[in-house]
C-alpha cells in the first residue's frame, strides 16, 4: 500500500521532517537494514582479522593495501552516475502514474452523450464503461504482479463481471499472438456506432467527442504496455550497480582504521566502527534502493501503485456515474448570494484573520 504522509508535513516548522524519521513502513530502514548489517559485519570481520590474526609482516602489507584502496576509491564517480540514474527513474516513475487509465473523463462524456432512461439506454452506458474497465484490467494484469495474482486467468476476469462468457468466446477466437488489451476498445467503438445509428447518440459531434475520449483512454493503456516493454537500458542499470558495489568493496578495505603507532597520514585515530563510512553507505546504497523500488512501480513494494484499489474505484465510480446518476439533477433554485452585490463565502474563527489581508493587485502596485 502506498505510504502517505502528506498531512504530517502540511506546515513547515522546526524539525518538521523529524517525525517522519521514525516511520517504518516504506522507510529506507526497511529497505536497507540487511545490506547495512552485511556491510558492517564484513567490515568488522576484516578489522578483527587485521588486529588479532595477521602477523606483523602481514599487517604492514595490509596497511599498504588499505592506503591504496582509500586513495583510488574516490576515482569511482558514484554520486554523478547514481544521481543521474535516480533522476531518470523518478521521472519515469511519475510518468507511468500519469498513464494510469482513469475513466473519469470518459464516463462524463458517456453520461452526456448516450441518452435514454429506458433499460436499453442504461445497458448501452453500462456496457460502454464495462468495456473501458475491461481494457484497463487486461493491461494492468499484463504489467502488475498484484493484479495478475487477482486475475491470473481470463476465467477470473469473467467471474469478476468485467467480461461475459459470450465476449470471452469472441476474445479467445480472435487469432492474434499479441497482447489483446485493445479488443474491448474496438468493442466500445462498435457499440458507440450502433448507439449512433439507433439515435441514442444524437449527432456526429457527440460521437466524435466520445471516440476522442476513448482514444485518450486507450492511449494511456498503450503507454503502460510500452513502459513495461521498454525498460531503462540494462547497461545503465548494470553500470550504476557495479559502481556502487565496487565503491563499497573498496571501502571495506580502504576505510579500515590502522594502528596509529605506525604514523600513517590521516590515521591518527582508531575508532574501530567507521561511523561516516556507514553514513556514506546509508546514503549511496539507499539511493540505489530508491531506484530499485521505483524502477517498476507495478510490483508489491510499499510505495508501488495501488492497482487493485484503482480497479475497484474506477469500476464502481464509472458505473455510478453512467447509471444511477444519469439525468439525476437537483431542483434548480436561487443560490445563497442571489441578491448580494458582492458575494463572499464566510470564514470560520480559525480563518477570520484572512479577511484583514488586502487582495493581491500585482507586484508593482505598491511602488511609489
Amino acid at each position: 500500500m502506498t505510504v502517505t504522509y502528506t498531512a504530517r508535513v502540511a506546515n513547515a516548522r522546526f524539525g518538521g521532517f523529524s517525525q517522519l524519521l521514525v516511520l517504518w513502513r516504506g522507510s529506507i530502514y526497511k529497505l536497507l537494514w540487511r545490506e547495512l548489517l552485511c556491510f558492517l559485519g564484513l567490515y568488522m570481520a576484516l578489522s578483527a582479522t587485521y588486529r588479532f590474526v595477521l602477523t606483523d609482516g602481514q599487517k604492514r602489507y595490509f596497511e599498504k593495501l588499505v592506503i591504496y584502496c582509500d586513495q583510488y576509491a574516490s576515482l569511482i564517480p558514484v554520486s554523478f552516475v547514481l544521481g543521474f540514474y535516480v533522476t531518470l527513474v523518478v521521472h519515469r516513475w511519475w510518468d507511468q502514474y500519469l498513464c494510469m487509465p482513469l475513466p473519469d473523463a470518459l464516463m462524463c462524456v458517456v453520461v452526456g452523450t448516450v441518452h435514454g432512461r429506458d433499460e436499453r439506454g442504461r445497458l448501452y452506458r453500462r456496457t460502454l464503461m464495462r468495456y473501458a474497465g475491461l481494457s484497463a484490467v487486461l493491461i494492468l494484469r499484463s504489467v502488475s504482479t498484484a493484479v495478475f495474482k487477482r486475475f491470473p486467468t481470463i476465467d477470473h476476469v469473467v467471474e469478476a463481471g468485467f467480461m461475459t462468457r459470450e465476449e470471452r468466446k469472441k476474445f479467445e477466437n480472435l487469432n492474434s499472438s499479441y497482447n489483446k488489451y485493445w479488443v474491448p476498445c474496438v468493442w466500445f467503438s462498435n457499440l458507440a456506432a450502433q448507439a449512433r445509428r439507433e439515435g441514442r447518440i444524437r449527432d456526429n459531434s457527440a460521437l466524435k467527442l466520445l471516440l476522442e475520449e476513448l482514444n485518450a483512454f486507450r492511449g494511456k493503456c498503450g503507454m503502460l504496455f510500452h513502459y513495461d516493454w521498454i525498460s531503462i537500458p540494462l547497461v545503465y542499470t548494470q553500470v550504476v550497480t557495479i559502481a556502487v558495489y565496487s565503491y563499497f568493496l573498496a571501502c571495506l578495505v580502504g576505510r579500515q582504521f590502522l594502528d596509529p603507532a605506525q604514523g600513517y597520514k590521516d590515521h591518527n585515530l582508531d575508532l574501530i566502527v567507521p561511523i561516516f563510512t556507514l553514513l556514506q553507505f546509508f546514503f549511496y546504497a539507499g539511493w540505489l534502493k530508491v531506484a530499485e523500488q521505483l524502477i517498476n512501480p507495478f510490483g508489491e513494494d510499499d510505495d508501488d501503485f495501488e492497482t487493485n484499489f484503482l480497479i475497484d474505484r474506477n469500476f464502481q465510480v464509472s458505473m455510478l456515474a453512467v447509471d444511477e446518476m444519469y439525468d439525476d439533477l437537483a431542483m434548480l433554485e436561487k443560490d445563497l448570494y442571489w441578491d448580494a452585490a458582492e458575494a463572499r463565502a464566510p470564514y470560520t474563527a480559525a480563518t477570520a484573520f484572512l479577511l484583514q489581508q488586502p487582495s493581491f493587485q500585482g507586484s508593482t502596485f505598491d511602488i511609489t
